[in-house]
């Protein structure tokens, strides 16, 4: 099994930072890919930013160029830099880790609430 533990949350004004970060613990697997995603309120769960083992990343188009995703191996620990916050970015934040074992089986962490008010 494969726990993971995000923080870093919290209220935040319109163009402030924040950084999540998530520690990652239990049976993982050396091929795999780390990532966040984001629920709002009357929302679907939605793809925020995901970065692979080898470091590629990729970004949702509502992010880019005001978040960064990166990892720190040795720790299995992801983080998310978060700048120039708007108040659409306000949901409750999962990271997600993504086992290629067998085939790609995800795992969630809890959600960590951002709010950022106008």
């Amino acid at each position: 099994q494969v726990q993971l533990v995000e923080s870093g949350g919290g209220l935040v004004q319109h163009g402030g930072s924040l950084r999540l970060s998530c520690a990652i613990s239990g049976s993982i697997f050396s091929f795999n890919a780390m990532g966040w995603y984001r629920q709002a309120p009357g929302n679907q769960r939605e793809f925020v930013a995901g970065i692979t083992t080898a470091g590629t990343t990729n970004y949702a188009d509502s992010v880019k160029g005001r978040f960064t995703i990166s990892r720190d191996n040795a720790k299995n620990t992801v983080y998310l830099q978060m700048n120039s916050l708007k108040p659409e970015d306000t949901a409750v934040y999962y990271c997600n880790y993504r086992d290629f074992r067998r085939g790609a089986t995800d795992y969630w962490g809890q959600g960590t609430q951002v709010t950022v008010s106008s």
